[in-house]
Formats: structure tokens, sequence, C-alpha cells
């Protein structure tokens, strides 16, 4: 499961480099950079999320899993 979380944050982070390519800084809330824009930030709360996941999972392992 460990694995695979990371397999996640990777893909997460690859997206939000491309979408990073894709954004037009004159116009940001226009066109495709509106929709990467958005892109960014849900990737962006995914790997958070994600992180917050790994946390919990050592916390819980070194508490025992009581």
């Amino acid at each position: 499961m460990k694995y695979f979380i990371y397999l996640l944050i990777i893909v997460a982070s690859s997206l939000i480099l491309y979408n990073a390519t894709v954004l037009d800084f004159n116009n940001l809330l226009e066109g495709d950079s509106k929709t990467a824009l958005i892109s960014i930030l849900a990737s962006a709360c995914v790997v958070v999320l994600l992180f917050i996941l790994l946390v919990s999972r050592a916390i819980q392992q070194k508490r025992g899993n009581r």
C-alpha cells in the first residue's frame, strides 16, 4: 500500500508539472489556463492528503495498532 501511495504522489506531482506548462500568466483565469490552474490546485490537494495519510499510518504503526 505504501508503494501505491508513493506512485500516486508521483503521478499527482507530474500532473502539477504538466499543467504548469499549460498556464498563460497573462490570462490566468481564461480558457485552458483556468482549467490548468484548477488541476494544479486539485493535484496539490491530493499530494497534501497523501502525505497526511503516510504520516498517520506511520503514527498508527508506532502506537502498536491499538
